[in-house]
């Protein structure tokens, strides 16, 4: 059932009902601090709606006031936040939304057509006072909306979860890895200069949730390791410069955020906590830091083969799928390959071309050559989010007659007619029980496969992260101004800088106003995301990818307008589009300028070159496998373009 359905029949009858009553007897200090604590939230929304009906809001000053009384509520929020993302984060979109409608999709709903989301709450209210011929009505509305969706929090269904100690863990592992992620960025609060008493405010608060469940937990009790770092955190906080672009984040969560992730994620597996939230759908408990190349899966990198787990079976469907990556054969014409376009030893993609020939060897498609190097870490793929799964991007490049122009049928017929291929799949098909002949999907799954297996490296920012070496100090204070004053963090989200954010289980786009040309005479004609999903938010909007490896994967952008970093950063400093004196109604992009010094650029720059990984990379097959079609057997390794 869709949940906005669920949650509108909620709201309905919370309207008719009122708050749901709880017997106060039996309940300990935890699930008492909880009531309390939504209490008090929704206390300081009614108060802030009394506040608006009579304050003037065409003025300076009383919109300053009421921006005020916003940070008041907001306050009360942080003491809440780590339960309402967690137990219900598609009604946190009403409470405290950062865009007024999303179209984005949770994992469970990338199998069915995107819906609308009506964002509201604070952070929509704050920036509301902003805009021109506002009004008291929409003002109130946002949050009236937000009291409606809180009281979504007090249903049985949501409270059941504090008679038990398992959500405690689960929770807490969001909290910090939003706590790496997105509290300190700007994100979610529209006034940079609150960010941090905001943040101050919050970890306070969560102490005393600590404290709370650990009186009414005590067998299963946060440790004291864990809260002793914990406090020595909040510590670190109150000692940090009261400027927002000068917070340590690179220190912060290096000797901070990072060990009590750790810390968590061993009492979830010594406490044997279980979960039945999709928040945790796609994290992994074995993780021990979020920096850690298994922390989450956005895909399945083994297509049909799935159930494999013998490394050295993998290997050998490795290696076949390596030949399948050069092979001509997967193409209508014998003459290209997945090497055409995805070259490796280029990071998987294309440096030396704009966008990459089409199959006609005439002209260039669209869209630039992205890399396959940490796509398995997206849920959505394409940079307009078209397919769901490495398979079925796979095939619709193979089938593609701008592409590959190939058919399946005569694919699989080609490959099959080598022996070494026939033999090997032969032995592969045994491994899928649910197939007894080779088709084409366990073709396409040894290709992914191999592709998939240069996603598994680490760069040496994620070593400093992991304590496996030092940094150089340029590159600590480039995270540093990517974290805060040039606004990078809040569409590429750590661990792996693209643009799925914690709990990890959905993809978000941006539209940036990337020109057509350097010289901003449009905004490009591509319109993105809305291809898919054609809806006013989603023109012009591209799906955020890695930064990761950045140094070597020129061009950049979707239609690779700009040749270097240098440009891109300038790109951004100058606010995009908009900030250039283009027109973009639905610009997600700030149209402010960063107003970035030639020495930050220089420092941001150190930062994105500590992402390049130490990739291994192979040497190409001398040859290829041998066909029983002896007009097959003149075809190059690579193809010819």
């Amino acid at each position: 059932m869709n949940k906005t359905f669920i949650i509108t029949l909620l709201l309905v009858s919370f309207v008719t009902l009122g708050f749901v009553s709880f017997k106060s007897q039996e309940e300990n200090s935890y699930t008492q601090l909880y009531h309390s604590r939504i209490n008090e939230f929704v206390q300081s929304e009614t108060d802030l709606i009394g506040f608006i009906k009579n304050e003037n809001i065409q003025t300076t000053k009383g919109k300053e006031l009421i921006k005020n009384k916003i940070g008041q509520s907001r306050l009360k929020l942080k003491g809440v936040d780590f339960w309402l993302r967690y137990f219900e984060p598609v009604a946190y979109h009403k409470i405290n939304g950062p865009l007024p409608v999303e179209w984005e999709t949770e994992v469970f709903e990338k199998f069915e057509p995107p819906y609308k989301r009506e964002g509201a709450g604070l952070s929509l209210a704050e920036l509301y006072l902003d805009e021109i011929n506002i009004s008291k009505d929409s003002l109130i509305h946002l949050v009236q909306s937000s009291i409606l969706s809180t009281k979504i929090y007090q249903a049985d269904s949501i409270t059941a979860n504090l008679n038990s100690y398992h959500h405690l863990f689960l929770a807490n592992r969001l909290f910090l890895l939003n706590l790496a992620a997105i509290y300190t960025t700007g994100f979610e609060c529209p006034e940079s200069s609150n960010i941090f008493p905001e943040l101050a405010s919050m970890l306070k608060d969560i102490n005393h949730i600590y404290i709370a469940y650990n009186e009414s937990f005590p067998g299963y009790a946060i440790k004291k390791d864990y809260l002793d770092l914990y406090l020595d955190a909040i510590s670190f906080v109150n000692r940090q410069p009261a400027i927002s672009n000068e917070f340590d984040h690179f220190n912060f969560i290096k000797n901070y955020v990072n060990p009590l992730f750790s810390l968590n994620q061993k009492m979830i597996r010594d406490y044997h906590v279980l979960s039945n939230n999709y928040n945790d759908y796609s994290l992994n408990d074995k993780s021990m830091s979020i920096f850690d190349k298994a922390l989450y899966k956005g895909q399945n990198e083994k297509g049909v083969f799935i159930a494999v787990d013998d490394e050295f079976i993998l290997e050998d469907i490795r290696q076949v799928g390596k030949l399948l990556f050069y092979d001509p054969l997967l193409s209508g014409n014998n003459k290209r390959s997945c090497v055409s376009c995805h070259k490796p030893t280029e990071y998987f993609t294309d440096t030396n071309r704009t966008t990459s020939l089409q199959f006609d060897h005439q002209q260039s498609l669209t869209r630039n050559t992205p890399s396959l190097i940490n796509v398995v870490y997206n849920h959505l793929l394409m940079l307009d989010g078209k397919h769901i799964s490495l398979m079925n991007q796979a095939k619709d490049v193979i089938t593609n007659p701008i592409e590959l122009g190939g058919n399946e049928k005569e694919i699989l017929k080609k490959v099959m007619s080598c022996p070494d291929y026939e033999k090997a799949f032969k032995r592969f098909v045994k491994l899928t029980p649910n197939s007894n002949k080779v088709n084409i999907d366990h073709i396409v799954s040894a290709v992914i496969l191999y592709y998939s297996s240069f996603s598994k490296y680490y760069s040496s920012f994620d070593d400093a992260m992991n304590n496996k070496k030092n940094i150089n100090i340029n590159c600590e204070k480039g995270f540093n101004i990517f974290m805060s004053k040039a606004q990078c963090a809040t569409c590429h989200f750590v661990p792996q800088f693209n643009g799925v954010k914690p709990p990890y289980i959905n993809t978000e786009f941006e539209v940036l106003g990337v020109p057509v040309d350097k010289n901003y005479s449009a905004i490009s004609p591509d319109s993105g995301r809305a291809k898919i999903n054609p809806v006013a938010q989603t023109m012009n909007a591209f799906r955020t990818g890695s930064i990761r490896n950045a140094a070597f994967t020129k061009p950049y952008m979707h239609n690779g307008i700009f040749n270097s970093i240098d440009e891109v950063i300038s790109f951004y400093d100058a606010g995009g589009a908009t900030g250039k004196g283009l027109p973009v109604r639905n610009q997600t992009l700030s149209g402010d300028s960063l107003k970035l010094s030639k020495l930050e650029k220089e420092e941001l720059t150190a930062f994105l070159h500590s992402l390049n990984e130490n990739i291994k990379f192979e040497a190409a097959p001398s040859t290829l496998p041998v066909s029983k079609n002896n007009s097959l057997n003149d075809r190059k390794v690579g193809g010819e373009y």
